[in-house]
């Protein structure tokens, strides 16, 4: 690596999660996390934002136990795109300033029952740099190259690149920062690929996933519809919610897994407000449907991660 072994001793690294009661995403983590500290030999810890253990306080502490001596914590958000965790909750929870008001609550007073409310104080007296989200690396349209590689071994026909059509999915928010992610994203992918080329949202924002395919089939003769999600770790919504919007999962079963799998992240979103109407639509498509995985701990994703640290490390 590029800094030298004094400076890296004194720097941690802080992966910032959002959370989930699905063992899936932990795991995920996990292993992005441990890949990192291979890399790199950074103390790495993983915080999770709500639902999961250890919360962000606690994983600084993880990292002061290995470290007492540490000067520096790099928080880098492991999201794909800016929005209200990225910009407001994060920085709060960690003691530093948001990036703009709350539009939940611009007061900054926040119920009781509200998950600002009664924070841990974070225990480091030093420095905290908090960086940017992943964004639309052009790393990420690897990844979804790979991952729809992968699924196709699964298809049980052979047609045309002109007959199959990929659609990328993202979750979806109230701001502008999800669709300007997804948007460029798509413009990426579609700019080098000979699948017919659509994407939708899961809620919250138009095309939904039904809108974007009927747009994909009414202007084209597809066979096959490849359904990318965009999140980085599984969890309800491409466990679940995405599966069952696709046709993959009936209802009963995804009552049965909501029931078994409860997660908050899945109805409480900063950015939804806890509206989601995402479960009356469903696709109407009569040819074959594959369902890729997400983008998971791809050494690709480790790459961006491994990049920004080292970027921050050298504007010290």
């Amino acid at each position: 690596m590029d800094s030298n072994s004094k400076s890296q001793n004194k720097i941690a690294v802080l992966l910032v999660s959002h959370g989930s009661s699905l063992p899936y995403a932990q795991e995920t983590f996990d292993e992005i996390s441990n890949l990192f500290k291979e890399a790199t030999g950074y103390i790495t810890e993983v915080g999770y934002m709500k639902v999961a253990e250890p919360s962000l306080a606690k994983a600084i502490d993880n990292i002061l136990i290995q470290d007492e001596n540490i000067e520096k914590i790099i928080a880098m958000p492991v999201f794909l795109s800016f929005g209200i965790h990225t910009n407001i909750d994060i920085p709060i929870i960690l003691g530093l300033n948001p990036k703009e008001t709350d539009p939940r609550c611009p007061d900054g007073n926040y119920p009781e029952d509200h998950y600002l409310n009664g924070l841990e104080q974070v225990n480091f007296k030093e420095k905290i740099e908090l960086l940017n989200p992943i964004g639309p690396d052009p790393l990420i349209i690897e990844i979804i190259e790979k991952r729809i590689s992968s699924v196709l071994k699964k298809s049980k026909i052979d047609t045309d690149p002109d007959k199959t059509g990929v659609l990328i999915i993202s979750h979806g928010s109230r701001l502008n920062y999800n669709r300007e992610f997804i948007k460029s994203v798509f413009n990426q992918y579609k700019q080098n690929s000979d699948y017919i080329v659509g994407q939708g949202f899961m809620e919250l924002m138009e095309p939904t996933i039904p809108q974007a395919v009927s747009e994909m089939i009414e202007n084209n003769d597809l066979d096959r519809l490849i359904a990318v999600p965009v999140f980085i770790a599984p969890g309800v919504h491409t466990t679940r919610d995405i599966p069952t919007i696709l046709g993959l999962l009936d209802d009963d079963s995804a009552n049965s897994h909501s029931h078994n799998h409860h997660d908050s992240s899945s109805h409480a979103h900063g950015d939804s407000h806890g509206h989601h109407h995402h479960h009356n639509e469903k696709i109407d498509f009569d040819g074959e449907v594959l369902y890729t995985d997400p983008l998971g701990a791809d050494s690709l994703i480790i790459e961006i991660i491994k990049e920004r640290v080292e970027n921050e490390i050298k504007k010290s």
